[in-house]
């Protein structure tokens, strides 16, 4: 029997960003499958101390929410730039494209919102290049 719940630690779950190609800039623990959700996307970044995302991107359906949870840093949504401080949570329409900088500290965030399977689109942005 399947329990109606399910309790993991993001520190144990896999670092997808070394095989992406972009372990220099951040980590990326995407929980969605170990957290068996099937509605909902959840994602724990750690950005490394001043540098930026590896790519921007925007979605065509997901509204994504993140959280900042230690750290600091710059966010980028469109064309507007905003700091960024613990706890502080930012809505992004699926529109919008967004991207983070990492302040001298480093950047952690949690990104979660509804999942909608090969939403997500990488734009060109020189901002992250």
């Amino acid at each position: 029997m399947t329990r109606p719940y399910t309790h993991i630690s993001l520190a144990d779950i896999e670092d997808v960003a070394p095989e992406r190609g972009s372990g220099h800039r951040w980590e990326a623990r995407v929980a969605r499958v170990p957290l068996e959700a099937t509605d909902t996307g959840a994602t724990y970044f750690r950005l490394r101390p001043g540098l930026r995302s590896p790519f921007a991107h925007r979605h065509a359906r997901a509204e994504e929410v993140y959280v900042v949870l230690s750290g600091g840093g710059r966010v980028k949504l469109d064309d507007d730039v905003a700091e960024v401080r613990p706890l502080d949570a930012i809505r992004v329409a699926p529109e919008v494209v967004r991207a983070f900088e990492a302040g001298p500290d480093g950047l952690d965030l949690l990104a979660f919102g509804a999942h909608h399977g090969g939403d997500g689109e990488k734009v060109d942005d020189p901002w992250v290049a």
